[in-house]
């Protein structure tokens, strides 16, 4: 009884030493479905299609045109090959879908070509984009060995490249689909995808969603021209840079007929709620804005008019439904358990049974008496 007593005691110390470190890795069976839509925000007068977006199709028509919209971002992120002990590749894809604009007083719902389908100015996958990065599965941290971004086909009308090809190297620092384990309330660094860099991402404080503690962090995404972001082609990207007449941008003052050139610009603040023993993102809220102007709004020489000229890309306040909010919870509460048993019940069960039997061990040890002699029996 003694020896199993202090057998469980030393297993009760040793299990959350071997256990634990063995359950805060990034799990090879990560598989992460997020959905955010666009939210009321001001940015128009209706509810049903909170949103702006740019028309793809008025680059070939008189002017210049911008919906009012509803949008759906629908994101999947598994693990794929190379992933061992050390590393987990995991693999992000990631569309932002048009559900329906409002042009007048009609309400239009886009359609979606088949995944080998050729798209069309008209077509509802807006953006659409393939991450790829390996992770060091302790740290949770990009660990250098594949930073791949690959990009959705273009639309049809434009000049495409090859599949195999479609993909920049976007080496990364910060975190991205999930933080570190043991988060503390200090700035973290994230990756954000759509500018290509890691931002500074400020604790603002501490809430509770469904039941679990959550450190909520807001990253600023600065400022960026999108001609500048390396693509497959080694050109500006697809509608990053648009010359057109200043008629059709709506500009005055200049001569109607005067090319002016204008670059997609791009900026963010991004909110992520994390549950800080686990680094599982359990909400999600973007404020995402992209516009054109002048590349060199800069220049005090440049006409007013085009230097002060702003229109609307893409503005948007997107936000993680409800049912995406929940799951992750339930897989952040999944996590904190397992964490729990391995680092505490299991220890103080297998140590309170070590007591036990030590105790009862040592009972029995001290009750023994040697026999006298005149009470045996021959």
């Amino acid at each position: 009884m003694i020896f199993i007593g202090v057998a469980a005691i030393t297993a009760a110390i040793a299990v959350p030493l071997w256990l634990v470190p063995k359950l805060k890795v990034v799990p090879l069976d990560l598989d992460i479905t997020t959905v955010a839509q666009s939210q009321p925000a001001g940015l128009t007068d209706s509810n049903d299609v909170p949103a702006r977006v740019f028309n793809r199709c008025s680059v070939s028509g008189p002017r210049a045109e911008v919906f009012d919209a509803h949008l759906t971002q629908q994101r999947r992120t598994v693990v794929i090959d190379p992933s061992d002990s050390g590393q987990v590749t995991v693999q992000s894809g990631q569309t932002v879908q048009i559900d329906r604009i409002q042009d007048g007083d009609e309400t239009i719902e886009p359609t979606v070509a088949p995944v080998d389908g050729q798209r069309t100015c008209e077509d509802g996958v807006l953006t659409g984009s393939v991450d790829v990065v390996s992770l060091d599965r302790e740290t949770s941290k990009p660990n250098g060995e594949i930073n791949r971004l690959h990009t959705i086909e273009a639309p049809e009308g434009t000049r495409t490249i090859d599949a195999e090809d479609n993909f920049v190297e976007a080496p990364r620092e910060g975190f991205q689909y999930k933080f570190g384990f043991d988060v503390d309330k200090s700035d973290q660094l994230y990756y954000d995808i759509n500018s290509r860099q890691d931002v500074p991402a400020k604790f603002v404080g501490e809430t509770e969603i469904n039941g679990l503690t959550a450190y909520e962090f807001v990253s600023e995404v600065p400022e960026i021209d999108q001609t500048l972001l390396e693509t497959p082609s080694g050109q500006p990207g697809l509608g990053t840079s648009l010359e057109m007449p200043a008629s059709w941008w709506g500009i005055t003052g200049i001569p109607a007929d005067e090319k002016v050139v204008m670059d997609r610009f791009a900026k963010a603040t991004r909110h992520v709620w994390v549950e800080p023993n686990t680094g599982t993102v359990l909400n999600g809220r973007e404020i995402q804005h992209q516009y054109f102007k002048s590349p060199g709004w800069e220049d005090p020489d440049l006409a007013a008019p085009i230097r002060d000229f702003r229109m609307d890309a893409f503005s948007a306040t997107m936000a993680w439904s409800d049912a995406t909010i929940k799951r992750q919870s339930d897989k952040a509460s999944g996590y904190v358990d397992q964490l729990r048993w391995g680092g505490t019940i299991i220890p103080i069960i297998i140590g309170v049974v070590g007591g036990v039997a030590l105790l009862a061990g040592i009972g029995l040890l001290v009750r023994r008496r040697p026999e006298e002699p005149g009470n045996r029996v021959e």
